[in-house]
């Protein structure tokens, strides 16, 4: 039996060709909703921001665990305050069309405890973070059953379609936004949707008040703030209110204005020849996405969105406007209906499924996210993923239908920690990637990301899945190849597996 080594795994940003144990106390993660509170010290043994940030109650150690209170450093109150308060300023939950199921994204510095409350509202977060020193806040998030991913906002795109996002939320995340032409914030443009909103607090605002403790002067403060109102503007974003530590712009629903003003503002200009949803290592610009042409000055760019959850079955817009090639209304609801049928036969053939078992669901090959939308009712967030060389890039009309999800190589690493999801589901990924690259590189990185006794599922042609199987009989996985739900005589099969739980066993050297 093939054998992969255990020990002294290099990881970081190349794929790993070993498998990583689990630490030698790891324990099954809190279900949720407890699981938002409450994680297991030994999962995630970073103590520095317990004691680092003790007075704002962002993570408190109590024995074996940690608590998480839900404060923040600009919500000391608790999460469920600030979001009140942002609730009393712009309304996230009603009358207005794009906020009722809102897809946010999120500046983590607060092991996402602004996404994990807001999801108590039926508001889905992308929590966003580099590793920094702070350490692994994207881990703490993900461990307590929050969305998350390891990322920073650099040279390059990041990996979401345009209009994907009806909020983008930072707090105290100190990017400098204003700084290379507003380049930074331009990104942030291209991701909110048409009258989406960009909420900052924290340094440089209600500077007047806490200058003093930012160890700053109120001129640069006022400085920066002023540079930041000016990027705003040029990029035709109107601000709706600034009130105590919280200063929010909503973009328009439209480019007609701003195409006009570019007469007065010459810069950033309008970007031409774009595709606006490219974004896998694609270099950040100084111009602004454009948006879908409209009609008249009160119509919404790209088309209105339902409400959810009936938004997340109504065909996108993407779809009914002929957006994406090849699929049409039809492909959309039939889509949906095989999914249906699919998850009810994996309810059969994986049990845990329906018994809350899982929490952090990846989708590998997510087409329409008709898989998300098929488990819905269940306690469950799914990570819907478009590989770049996909036939289609269809991540837009997942943003459209109230889902989250990214771009992604699967001949590179993913950007996460090891040990974050519980159940992973590729379909036909390998017959997609086995001539492109080793796809033992593709398991053992899926090895990496999925938690002990995690279990994945594999759909693809029976040839693919010995081939495999094989493979991962040699990773302490646990598989049986299945029937396809239509029965025997479909070649395309199902591979289900669990990895099983091990830790290492000291080294001599050790």
């Amino acid at each position: 039996m093939l054998k992969y080594r255990e020990r002294h795994c290099p990881g970081k940003d190349e794929l790993i060709t070993c498998l990583i144990p689990a630490p030698p106390n790891y324990k099954t993660p809190f279900k949720w909703p407890q699981s938002r509170d409450y994680a297991w010290f030994d999962n995630i043994p970073h103590k520095e921001l317990s004691i680092e940030k003790a007075v704002q109650n962002w993570v408190i150690v109590e024995g074996d665990r940690f608590r998480f209170p839900g404060g923040g450093t600009m919500f000391p109150r608790g999460a469920d305050a600030y979001i009140d308060d942002i609730n009393a300023l712009i309304s996230l939950t009603d009358e207005m069309w794009f906020l009722y199921e809102m897809c946010c994204f999120v500046w983590i510095l607060e092991v996402a405890s602004f996404g994990a409350y807001l999801l108590k509202r039926d508001v889905i977060a992308m929590s966003f973070a580099p590793r920094d020193t702070h350490e692994a806040q994207v881990q703490f998030a993900l461990e307590r059953g929050v969305p998350a991913m390891i990322g920073v906002i650099g040279s390059q795109r990041m990996p979401y379609p345009a209009r994907a996002f009806d909020l983008a939320h930072c707090s105290r995340c100190l990017i400098p936004w204003f700084k290379n032409d507003g380049l930074y914030l331009i990104e942030v443009d291209r991701v909110l949707r048409p009258g989406g909103y960009w909420i900052l607090s924290g340094p440089p605002i209600h500077w007047k008040k806490y200058y003093q403790g930012w160890e700053r002067t109120q001129d640069d403060l006022k400085h920066e703030q002023d540079l930041i109102e000016d990027v705003a503007k040029h990029l035709c974003w109107k601000k709706v209110i600034e009130k105590d530590d919280l200063a929010i712009w909503q973009k328009p629903i439209n480019h007609i204005e701003c195409i006009q003003s570019r007469k007065i503002h010459k810069t950033p200009h309008i970007c031409k020849n774009d595709n606006a949803d490219a974004a896998w290592y694609k270099k950040l610009e100084v111009c602004i996405t454009p948006l879908p042409e409209v009609n008249d000055e009160e119509e919404v760019a790209g088309g209105e969105l339902e409400k959810w959850p009936y938004r997340a079955f109504v065909v996108p817009p993407r779809i009914s406007r002929d957006s994406v090639p090849g699929v049409t209304a039809k492909n959309f609801e039939e889509n949906n209906q095989m999914w249906i049928e699919r998850v009810t036969h994996y309810k059969r053939i994986v049990p845990p499924l329906p018994q809350g078992r899982y929490r952090n669901v990846m989708d590998m090959n997510a087409n329409l996210g008709g898989f998300a939308a098929a488990l819905m009712k269940y306690p469950v967030w799914v990570m819907n993923v478009v590989p770049v060389n996909s036939d289609r890039d269809t991540l837009g009309v997942i943003y459209e239908r109230g889902f989250i999800g990214t771009y992604q190589d699967w001949c590179e690493a993913f950007s996460t920690y090891p040990r974050t999801y519980d159940l992973l589901h590729a379909d036909g990924v390998f017959s997609t990637y086995q001539d492109r690259c080793d796809v033992t590189y593709i398991l053992l990185e899926m090895d990496r990301i999925l938690r002990p006794e995690g279990t994945v599922i594999i759909r693809d042609m029976v040839e693919v899945l010995t081939k495999v199987k094989a493979i991962t009989d040699g990773m302490r996985w646990k598989g049986q190849i299945m029937d396809h739900e239509s029965g025997p005589f479909n070649p395309e099969k199902i591979l289900v597996a669990v990895k099983t739980y091990w830790t290492a066993e000291p080294s001599k050297e050790d």
